[in-house]
């Protein structure tokens, strides 16, 4: 599948969403699968978009590769905001997951939601970019 490149603003999250579909369907993924991963996708995009370029007064992309195999289909997301990597913010999603749910604040659970859909998330830094990789099991599907 050819990659994909687009603005870091919330207008591409159209684009982004037909890309990580088109790849679902090629992949074979069913749609629980392909929509756990859209979701997973547009929370670490919109949150590149909102924090690592707009918040930060930046200016950049998002490029996107797809790699189908036997076993999965991986997604890599890179950016060139600001580092972050979401695995920190998990430990403290988490938590709040655990309390009782009028203890719980509204929001702030995106993240942990996005990586509980995907068989497997990792952030990388390397260099100045940031690379968020989503694999979803095709057997799974």
């Amino acid at each position: 599948m050819e990659p994909l490149t687009v603005s870091g603003n919330l207008d591409a999250l159209e684009a982004i969403a037909e890309y990580v579909m088109s790849a679902a369907a090629e992949a074979g993924l069913n749609k629980k699968a392909s929509y756990k991963l859209r979701l997973a996708i547009d929370e670490i995009a919109t949150n590149i978009i909102l924090y690592g370029y707009e918040e930060a007064q930046r200016q950049g992309v998002l490029d996107f590769s797809a790699k189908i195999d036997e076993e999965s289909l991986t997604i890599t997301l890179e950016d060139t905001g600001i580092a972050f990597n979401p695995a920190e913010k998990l430990e403290s999603e988490a938590e709040k997951i655990d309390k009782p749910i009028e203890e719980r604040p509204i929001g702030g659970l995106g993240i942990f939601l996005a990586v509980q859909g995907v068989d497997n998330f990792i952030y990388e830094r390397i260099g100045d970019r940031n690379r968020n990789i989503f694999v979803v099991k095709r057997t799974a599907s």
